[in-house]
């Protein structure tokens, strides 16, 4: 298995400008024309291996908290 790393600041640039500016007929294209937002992808491009996964185990704690919230009976239901 590969190990993770933070992108250079030359292959941050040249991942930026192919989403920012993806080349016609590319899959790149065509994601964006599907609706794909790309800021996103470059936004998460700049974070760290480690802040990446930082944030997406956050995101599932939301996420468990939400759904534990919907398996929960009304307090009306309570009384």
């Amino acid at each position: 298995m590969n190990e993770l790393r933070s992108l250079t600041p030359e292959e941050l640039a040249a991942a930026e400008a192919k989403l920012r500016n993806p080349a016609p007929g590319s899959r790149i294209a065509a994601a964006q024309a599907f609706g794909i937002d790309l800021s996103l992808i470059v936004q998460q491009l700049r974070l760290s291996p480690t802040e990446r996964a930082r944030q997406m185990e956050e995101y599932a704690q939301v996420v468990e908290t939400i759904r534990g919230a919907a398996h929960r009976p009304p307090l009306r239901d309570l009384v």
